[in-house]
């Protein structure tokens, strides 16, 4: 019996380099637009009195830090910025798991449902943003009108700063529902339909389904979400222009991190004061994402 030989091509100069060569474009623009400027903010984060301009600085040290966790502003952003989070992503979550758990089930007029709820994922933000400034208008906005037919007297919120957050994460938990549907949804579709149908042969109910089956095999998806909505509701920024003309907030209550580093970076010229909010932000988030890994880890053993 005559044995096949597999001839290899020999590892030569070309054939290591070739590879390469496709993955150029992608390589130099990975360095020139993320990791030169993450070094570069986290160094000039260590420059005190740092001046764009001439690029002159008194001196190395973390003395920007102290600088911005002894500003009021700063604090506040950080406090805003922990509390979207804590609201938004959760609840966002949560709505967008029935609301999937419903389009994977046969309902009527799912086509409709689907479109609607997918719609805000092709609008412009900032269109979204202006019609849900007109939903909060005190006078004849759409929200105040349905307290009202509960006998819950009108709300100001775009003007009165008491209740600048809970309108910016109202518009927070909309805006964030399609993206995490639709992955929500695919990841339901994956599920294999032979563990419900045996689940119904042994007599299991609906909600001891959900939560033995559909949760359990649906949790690294329910991860990765969270890890991904954490990281964007971190940055919220692009939602406070429309809501409040540019301003955070109505009476500059309402920083985040993301504004804050733009008004210092921006308004200020304070690129010292910008980068050590933005190394701040990193961590942040990187603390959001090791926290549902673990988190996920242990779930998934359980």
């Amino acid at each position: 019996m005559s044995k096949r030989r597999l001839d290899r091509e020999p590892i030569t100069a070309r054939t290591f380099l070739e590879p390469l060569g496709f993955l150029l474009p992608f390589l130099v623009g990975l360095a020139v637009f993320t990791v030169y400027p993450f070094i570069n903010v986290f160094v000039i984060s260590l420059k005190e009195n740092y001046s764009f301009m001439t690029g002159s600085f008194s001196g190395w040290g973390l003395g920007n830090f102290v600088k911005i966790f002894s500003d009021p502003n700063f604090l506040n952003a950080l406090r805003n910025t922990w509390l979207y989070v804590l609201f938004v992503v959760p609840i966002a979550t949560v709505l967008s798991l029935l609301m999937a758990t419903l389009l994977n089930g046969n309902i009527r007029l799912k086509g409709l449902f689907q479109t609607a709820y997918f719609m805000p994922m092709v609008t412009s933000i900032t269109a979204v943003g202006l019609v849900w400034k007109w939903m909060f208008n005190f006078d004849y906005g759409l929200i105040n009108y349905f307290l009202s037919r509960f006998g819950v007297q009108a709300i100001n919120w775009l003007n009165n700063p008491r209740y600048n957050l809970a309108a910016l994460i109202i518009y927070g938990i909309w805006s964030m529902l399609p993206f995490t549907i639709i992955l929500l949804l695919a990841g339901l579709q994956n599920i294999n339909p032979q563990y419900y149908t045996a689940a119904r042969v042994d007599g299991a109910k609906p909600w001891r389904i959900f939560f033995r089956i559909t949760l359990p095999l649906l949790s690294p998806t329910i991860g990765l979400t969270m890890i991904v909505n954490m990281i964007s509701a971190s940055k919220v920024f692009g939602e406070l222009f429309p809501l409040f003309n540019g301003n955070p907030g109505s009476a500059y209550s309402l920083y985040t991190i993301v504004y804050y580093l733009y008004d210092k970076f921006y308004k200020q010229w304070q690129l010292g004061h910008a980068a050590a909010s933005a190394v701040v932000l990193f961590l942040i988030v990187l603390l959001f994402t090791i926290i549902q890994l673990v988190i996920q880890r242990k779930w998934r053993n359980y």
